[in-house]
Parts: C-alpha cells; structure tokens; sequence
C-alpha cells in the first residue's frame, strides 16, 4: 500500500502558512464545538463545583502562546522543516512513491542497495518523509493560529541536487553528498552508563566527509552499497536527535496544550529511531557485511563475529559488556543509569539535558554532521538565534 506524499511546491506553500480560507474554515469549526460543548453544558454538565464549563475549556483556543513556548515551538518546526528537506532528497531517491504520490523510479541501483537492509526500505522512507512533511506544515499552522511566527527556510533551498537519476532538479536546504556521520549513539544505547551523568563513547564506525546518496550513476555494487550503509546509518543518527530533542523540550512547556504537541510528535520521532535502529544493524552483519569499497574507502565489518567485538575507546564497563555493546539485533534502549547512579538502572532515552540533547547541541550536532556544508551563514546565524531562544525557555512559574 502507497503512502501519500503531497508535491514539493504544495509542501512548501503549506510550509509557510495556512490559507485564509484555511484559517476561516477552522474558525468556523471551533465556532460550531464551542456552540455544542455549551449546550451540553447547559443540559446539566455541572456536576460539581469542580466541573470545567465549556467557556474554560475552549480558552486555550484563542490565547497567544507564552515567550518561551512560541520560541519551542518555532524550533521545533525549524527542525521539522529540515528533517522534511532531507528525507524528500532520501524519497526522491530510494522512496516507495514519489512527490506526485506515484510508484516511485527513484535510482533503481540505490532502491536495490536499500533493500538488501530490508525490502521495506522503500515503503518505510516514503513513510517517515510524509511523517516530517506532517510535523512542519502542523507546527508551522499552529504557531500562526496563535499569533506567532511561523518558520520559512524556502528561501535558503539553494543548495545543488545530485545528478543522480531520480533527483528532482529543485535546490535543497540539506545537503546529504558529504556526511560525517556520528555513530557514537549506538553505543550509547547499549551501555549502562549516561551522557546526563558524564559517560562518553567512541564512534562504531569512522564515517567522514561521505555520500548518503549516489552522486551519479553506474557505481559499482561495493560503493552503491556502502553509500545506502551510509544512509541507514544515518537515517538513525538523525532520528534518535529527535527522540531526545522533543523530551528535552517538553520539559520547557508552559501549556499542557503545547506539552501535548510536544510529547505526541516526539512519541513518533522515538518510534522512528526503533525502525532505523532495527535496520540500520543489517549494514553491519550478514548478509550484507563483512565488505570494503575501495572507491569510498569504508569497511562495514560483520559485527556479529567475536572478532570484531572490541574498541579500546570504550570504558573498563563498556569494555566488560562485551558483545553487548556491538550486538546487531539487540535495539530496544539498555537500561543505564538515571537521575543517580544511586538508583537502578532503567531503560530510558537519553540524553534528556539540555546541554546534551536540547536545541543549541542538536543543531552543533546537525553541523557537524555536515548537513548544512555549502548552505549561506546568514541560515545558520538564524538557526542558531532558534536555538537559543529555545534552549533559554523555562515553564513558568518554574524556578
């Protein structure tokens, strides 16, 4: 079954506000709730001095959003609306139906390199690019519903495509043809130990300065595969950014309203990382590992073997793990440590402080990432600004 993906021009109009007929349509709905939930009241709804009237139920659909929660929400549609850039170039690509919610072409030799990670990737791409399209044009409605500014980075998608068949010809906010790829997560996720308590971790693989996507056509098999590695293993590094970012921020919130956004988005940018996690240990284990391209010079080792079970990087805990610490098949969070290393160990996402996983160390972390490489100061200073904004918000009343 077809996902439905809207066209690249309708994302970016809807990117950057509602419609005034839009905003009148749903005016009129709110209109008509509010009309029913008071004749309900009226019909005996006080049943106790307690009761909510459907006046007070209905006011936070016309108050503005605080200082803090309007600059949380605009960075989470910052960081939705790149999240939408990338994963259109990934659906372009390698995706199960294209802009014009048609069987996708694609690059037939990328769309086989993905598969054999799983012969759903194409559907799960198209699936999580219609999932990010959501969150930006959602968040972006509803920041301007409530009087706030909403984000428009169409302006900065100047950056040049791949050449690369399947790749539309329009400029791109993201750039995905020299990635340097933190694989230091997976680690993380697999340790007892917390970066919110100190712990840090070495990198799985060293991934730097290489293509996600091809950047022309006719590549040998060793390199199309070690370039759709490449894209599984960072389609999870992107995500599990997600899976902390929306905690972290939620922690900000003053309105229950906006906390509801918070945590009912991040629940998807969480389920996610679970699907990539899950995918992206077929890079590195049979079939498709052991291997080595010679043209990208990367080495996907079968981590499964007992041979390849070790990094000195790694703490004297991590190191006692084991193979633990490089089991392919083994994605749902370890318990670590959390709050205290006084108390057990729980399963848990993590990071969950600002200073590892908030707005200002997600977007240092996208630029090194090299996701932006080529893209003008002038975006990154305005993304930065987001970002400190944000990081800056407190729920009030909060001391």
């Amino acid at each position: 079954m077809f996902v439905k993906l809207e066209s690249e021009e309708s994302s970016k109009a809807r990117a950057a506000s509602p419609s005034k007929d839009d905003v009148q349509a749903n005016w009129q709905r709110v209109v008509r709730r509010r009309s029913f939930l008071h004749g309900v009241g009226a019909a005996g709804a006080m049943a106790g001095a307690g009761a909510l009237s459907a006046g007070k139920l209905f006011a936070d659909d016309t108050k503005r959003l605080s200082k803090g929660d309007a600059a949380i929400l605009r960075l989470a549609a910052a960081i939705e609306f790149i999240e939408a850039d990338l994963w259109q170039q990934y659906n372009e690509l390698g995706g199960a139906v294209d802009h014009n919610d048609q069987p996708n072409p694609g690059n037939p030799a990328y769309i086989a390199a993905l598969s054999n990670l799983d012969g759903d990737m194409p559907q799960y791409i198209s699936d999580n690019t219609d999932d990010e399209i959501s969150h930006r044009d959602f968040l972006n409605a509803y920041l301007k519903s409530k009087g706030a500014q909403p984000i428009d980075f169409t302006q900065f998608q100047t950056l040049s495509p791949t050449k690369a068949a399947g790749a539309l010809g329009s400029g791109r906010l993201t750039n995905l043809q020299s990635l340097t790829v933190d694989t230091s997560w997976y680690f993380r996720y697999r340790s007892t130990q917390n970066p919110d308590l100190g712990a840090s971790f070495p990198q799985l693989l060293n991934i730097v300065q290489k293509p996600a996507i091809p950047l022309h056509d006719n590549n040998a098999q060793s390199t199309i595969q070690a370039i759709a590695n490449v894209a599984g293993i960072h389609f999870a590094y992107i995500e599990q950014g997600g899976s902390s970012l929306y905690p972290v921020l939620a922690l900000k919130a003053s309105s229950l309203e906006v906390l509801r956004i918070l945590i009912s988005i991040g629940g998807v940018e969480i389920d996610h990382f679970s699907l990539w996690h899950d995918k992206m240990g077929n890079a590195v284990s049979q079939p498709v590992a052991p291997f080595f391209d010679p043209v990208t010079r990367l080495t996907f080792p079968d981590f499964n073997n007992p041979a390849n079970q070790h990094n000195t990087n790694l703490s004297a805990i991590d190191q006692a793990a084991g193979s633990q610490m490089f089991q392919t098949n083994l994605i749902q969070p370890e318990p670590c440590q959390f709050i205290s290393p006084d108390l057990p160990a729980c399963s848990i996402i993590r990071p969950t402080l600002t200073q590892n996983g908030g707005a200002m160390a997600t977007v240092q972390s996208f630029i090194a990432d090299r996701l932006f490489f080529g893209q003008a100061p002038a975006f990154l200073e305005q993304l930065k600004d987001l970002a400190s904004e944000a990081d800056a918000a407190s729920r009030e009343g909060q001391d």
